[in-house]
C-alpha cells in the first residue's frame, strides 16, 4: 500500500513519521493509500518552513509579472487533467463526478483570479502632500504561508489561498486533510511541472500535530484554514497569540426563506441541490428551510417529492445524484442528531437512516431526510449536521423570519426564493449573513470576490479570494519623500 510523501523544496520525500491512517474511499471502504500521522511530523513541518523560508528572500524579488506566468501553466494543466482529478476527488471525498467537476472549475477560476495580481497590487501615489514631499503606499509580501485545508473540497479550498499568496511574492505550505490527502498529491504533481523555484511551494501531511507545528513555528507568517467553528476558533485563537495573520471560516447552519409568491417547482429543486449537493457536506449547504405563509403546505410538499426522488450512490456513477458521507463516523454523529431531533419533538417527514445501497452494502450512505415542527428552543435546530439533512420551519412573516435568522450564531449564508422586489431588498439589507442569495441555493462567490462570512462562521478580517486574498497576504509599506531642489546636481 502507498505511503504518501511530502512535497519538500521541489522534492517528493519520505515523512520522518512512521505511523500512517488509511485513507478509505467513503463509498465501497477500499484503503486508497496510507497517509503520515503523528508525533514526529513537526520535524516534516520544519523541513518544509525552513525551504520555504530559503526560497522567500529570492521569489519576494521576482517581479510579479514573472511571478503570475506559472499560474499559466498550471490552469493549462489543470484543465487537462481535470477528469483524473474529478475521479480522484469522488473516490476519496464521496461526492459525485459532477460535483467534482465542478469543484474543480472553482480551483481554476482561482488560478485565472491570481493572475491578475500585478493589476490588484498596484497601490496609491499623491503628490505634493506638501510642497515638495510626495506620499506614496506599496505592497509586499509577508513571508511564509501556510494552509490547513478541510475533507470536504480538497481540489478546491487550497485554490482560495495558494495561487494568490505565490503571485504576491510569498512561499506556501499545505496541509491536507488526512481524510482526502490523494488530490492535492496528484495536483502537485503537476506544480512541480510549472517551473516554480524550490521550495516556493511545500506539501506536508499529518493531523493535529502538524496543525500545531504550523501554528506555532516562528518563520510561518499568516495561516488559513477552513473547518468547523470549533477548530477555527482554537486555529485563530493559537496562531494569533503567536503573532501570525490568521483567517479562518468556521461552519454554518444556513437558513432559506421561502414565500409563497416563489416559483414552487423550480425553487423546491434548487433548494434540494443545495441540501443534499455533497452529502450536505459543505459550508453553504442549506440547512433550514423556513417557509412563510405556506398554509396549504405547498413548499413542503414540492420538497418532499424532490428529496425523496434523488438517487444516492456511489459517485462515479452517472445516474447518482448524492454520495456517502466521509466516514462511518460522520454517518453515525449525523444518524445520531436525526434522532436528537426526533427526541425534541421533531417529525421525521422523510428519514434517510440504515440505506441499502446494493453493491456499496458498506458505504457511508445517508439518503435524503427531512425533519418537521423541529423545536426553536431545542438543541438541533442550532447545530451544524454536516449531513444531508434538511429541517423544516413555518413563519407567517418575513419579519419573523429574520428574526429567527439573526439570532443565529452562525453567518455564512442566507437565502431567499421570491418574485417580490421588495422582499428579496430588504432580506437582503436586513440578514446578517456574509453570503446572501436571491433565488439562489447555494450562494458562492465567483473567484473575484472574497467568500464571505459573518459571526461564528469566520473568525479573522480578511477572507479567501478576489481582493481580500491580495490584501491577506501582503502587507503595507507607505513611502514619504522628498527631495529639495537643492540637493539636486547642478548640470
Amino acid at each position: 500500500m502507498e505511503i504518501l510523501k511530502n512535497y519538500i523544496n521541489g522534492e517528493w520525500k519520505d515523512s520522518r513519521e512512521t505511523a500512517c491512517r488509511d485513507v478509505v474511499n467513503p463509498a465501497t471502504q477500499e484503503v486508497l493509500a496510507r497517509v503520515p500521522a503523528g508525533g514526529k511530523t513537526p520535524l516534516d513541518v520544519d523541513d518544509a518552513v525552513s525551504a520555504a523560508k530559503k526560497a522567500f528572500a529570492g521569489w519576494a524579488q521576482v517581479p510579479v509579472m514573472q511571478r503570475v506566468q506559472p499560474l499559466y501553466k498550471l490552469k493549462q494543466l489543470l484543465e487537462e487533467h481535470l477528469e483524473d482529478l474529478a475521479d480522484t476527488i469522488t473516490r476519496e471525498c464521496g461526492k459525485t463526478r459532477a460535483e467534482s467537476l465542478g469543484e474543480l472549475q472553482r480551483a481554476i477560476e482561482n488560478v485565472e483570479a491570481a493572475c491578475a495580481a500585478p493589476l490588484l497590487m498596484q497601490s496609491e501615489f499623491s503628490e505634493n502632500i506638501s510642497r515638495g514631499v510626495d506620499e506614496f503606499m506599496i505592497r509586499q509580501p509577508l513571508g511564509v504561508c501556510a494552509c490547513i485545508s478541510p475533507f470536504n473540497f480538497p481540489g478546491m479550498i487550497p485554490f482560495w489561498f495558494l495561487p494568490y499568496a505565490i503571485a504576491c511574492g510569498n512561499t506556501f505550505v499545505l496541509k491536507p486533510s488526512e481524510k482526502v490527502p490523494l488530490t492535492m498529491q496528484k495536483v502537485y504533481g503537476l506544480i512541480g511541472q510549472i517551473g516554480l523555484p524550490e521550495g516556493v511551494v511545500s506539501l506536508v501531511h499529518g493531523g493535529k500535530e502538524t496543525v500545531d507545528a504550523l501554528l506555532d513555528h516562528p518563520d510561518v507568517k499568516a495561516v488559513s484554514f477552513v473547518g468547523s467553528t470549533h477548530i477555527a476558533k482554537y486555529v485563530y485563537a493559537r496562531g494569533a497569540a503567536n503573532g501570525k495573520r490568521v483567517q479562518a471560516q468556521g461552519g454554518a447552519k444556513n437558513p432559506v426563506v421561502v414565500l409563497p409568491d416563489a416559483d414552487l417547482e423550480v425553487s423546491a429543486r434548487v433548494i434540494a441541490d443545495s441540501v443534499y449537493g455533497c452529502a450536505g457536506q459543505r459550508c453553504l449547504a442549506a440547512s433550514t428551510v423556513i417557509s412563510v405563509g405556506d398554509q396549504k403546505g405547498a413548499i413542503k410538499e414540492a420538497l418532499y417529492e424532490t428529496a425523496r426522488k434523488r438517487s444516492t450512490g456511489y459517485g462515479l456513477l452517472s445516474e447518482v445524484e448524492m454520495g456517502p458521507v466521509i466516514t462511518r463516523e460522520s454517518r453515525s454523529r449525523v444518524e445520531e442528531l436525526i434522532e436528537k431531533g426526533v427526541s425534541e419533538g421533531a417529525n421525521v417527514l422523510l428519514d434517510g437512516r440504515n440505506p441499502r445501497i446494493d453493491g456499496y452494502e458498506n458505504g457511508n450512505f445517508i439518503r435524503p431526510t427531512i425533519l418537521e415542527n423541529v423545536p426553536l428552543s431545542g438543541e438541533i435546530i442550532r447545530t451544524e449536521i454536516f449531513g444531508p439533512v434538511m429541517t423544516l420551519l413555518s413563519m407567517k412573516t418575513v419579519d419573523e423570519a429574520l428574526q429567527f435568522i439573526n439570532g443565529n450564531r452562525y453567518g455564512n449564508m442566507a437565502c431567499i426564493f421570491t418574485t417580490s422586489g421588495a422582499n428579496a431588498r430588504k432580506f437582503r439589507s436586513e440578514a446578517n449573513a456574509g453570503n446572501i442569495g436571491v433565488n439562489i441555493g447555494v450562494a458562492a462567490p465567483m473567484a473575484q470576490f472574497p467568500f464571505s462570512g459573518w459571526n461564528e462562521s469566520f473568525f479573522g478580517d480578511l477572507h479567501g479570494q478576489g481582493r481580500h486574498a491580495i490584501e491577506f497576504f501582503t502587507q503595507t509599506k507607505i513611502v514619504i519623500e522628498r527631495w529639495p531642489k537643492e540637493w539636486a546636481r547642478k548640470f
